[in-house]
């Protein structure tokens, strides 16, 4: 599933990129991310949408923040 991103990277208060309104584990996760969980997560997105309508980037979405949340998520797995 090709990934709903549209290079408008930018996290709000709660780690939602304002862009494609995926959570940042969601980012990050994506490419390993199994096809039904992709699709669970993109009829998540118009609600999403709706929610932060309006809303601004907050915190870019820098490759600390990337590397940090990626060592978070493969302690969990």
């Amino acid at each position: 599933m090709l990934s709903p991103c549209v290079a408008r990277c930018g996290l709000n208060d709660e780690d939602y990129c304002i862009g494609c309104f995926r959570h940042i584990d969601e980012i990050v996760s994506w490419r390993t991310s199994s096809e039904a969980q992709q699709a669970a997560i993109c009829q998540q997105l118009p609600a999403r949408k709706t929610l932060f309508e309006g809303a601004e980037n907050q915190h870019i979405l820098s490759r600390e923040k990337w590397l940090q949340t990626e060592a978070r998520l493969a302690k969990k797995a």
